[in-house]
């Protein structure tokens, strides 16, 4: 593979088990049940999918029915035409150093990690699934990756050695935020705005489909939270949440983790623009109402929470 592709490859803005994948196949290295044969594994020599053939990287990413149906409901049932398909590797090589688009390399990045989420799925959890249910776990994964652009820096926008975020005492509207998870499942967030004396003008939930990781989900609920309060013309606020990592992360200006990296540049850059914004770590008694919220939208899943009446539903439970 030519240099430039790998560059575009190392960074993409997807995470970092995606670009291992993505070289495990270029290096023809990923466990199909070929590979494990070949290396004297002892595997049914067959699709765990379809049962149709032995799964080879061509099978599972061309021709299992599953492949098919994604490709061709992702809209990729013409992308590559004329590339030689006898290999896989080759051909994803020839067709990433084709493709001049970000969204299209993380579009196709996304389809071949759904492929190769859903055989697994059937041989290490025994779970069936649906091409309706992958389709729309593609959807969500390509809009997170779009949604996280990544701006090249230069040396001036290099994030400082000091903190840039002030933590701040007492005085001055409040928003608190908290996020849930459900293990192996789905997760949600709640937000609350709050006045001087604690009563809750605003609340609001967010759900997270198949996403299981509480740093992730509490960083996206901030981002939420911070967000709203931007749109809304909010020149103070102090927002207060009882996830020290993910705040200790923020005011330190360190974004050095590999799965959160992206989104806490983005939120130390949005509290360096905006002084009037600081962040605050606060014990999960006071943090209650928030985790209140998060607690009912994670159990309104899979339904929107978006028309739920969340002021009444406080006003009941204060």
């Amino acid at each position: 593979m030519d240099k430039r592709s790998w560059i575009w490859v190392w960074e993409a803005n997807i995470p970092p088990k995606l670009k291992v994948f993505v070289w495990k196949i270029l290096t023809r290295i990923l466990p199909t049940t070929e590979a494990l044969i070949e290396k004297d594994v002892e595997v049914l020599p067959r699709c765990p999918v379809c049962w149709a053939s032995k799964e080879t990287m061509e099978h599972l990413f061309f021709d299992c029915p599953v492949a098919r149906a994604l490709w061709s409901q992702a809209g990729f049932d013409s992308l590559g035409e004329g590339l030689a398909r006898h290999t896989f590797p080759l051909f994803l090589k020839k067709l990433l150093a084709i493709l001049h688009q970000p969204s299209q390399f993380m579009a196709v990045i996304a389809t071949l990690w759904r492929i190769w989420r859903s055989r697994n799925w059937v041989v290490f959890e025994g779970k069936q699934f649906s091409i309706p249910a992958l389709l729309r776990q593609y959807n969500q994964q390509v809009g997170e990756w779009l949604g996280l652009p990544r701006e090249p820096q230069s040396p001036s926008s290099h994030l400082p050695d000091r903190p840039t975020v002030v933590v701040s005492g007492l005085g001055g509207p409040v928003c608190r935020w908290d996020g849930v998870v459900r293990r192996g499942s789905h997760s949600a967030g709640g937000m609350v705005l709050l006045n001087d004396v604690g009563t809750p003008l605003w609340a609001v939930g967010v759900q997270f489909p198949n996403l299981d990781d509480p740093m992730v989900v509490e960083l996206l609920t901030l981002r939420k939270a911070v967000r709203w309060c931007l749109a809304h013309g909010f020149l103070v606020m102090r927002f207060e949440g009882d996830a020290k990592v993910v705040i200790d992360k923020i005011c330190r200006a360190d974004v050095r983790d590999s799965r959160v990296g992206t989104i806490l540049e983005e939120m130390i850059q949005i509290f360096r623009e905006n002084p009037g914004f600081t962040v605050r770590f606060v014990g999960r008694g006071d943090n209650r109402v928030a985790y209140k919220v998060a607690r009912q939208t994670l159990s309104l899943f899979p339904t929107t929470c978006r028309y739920f009446d969340f002021q009444t539903w406080l006003a009941s439970r204060m």
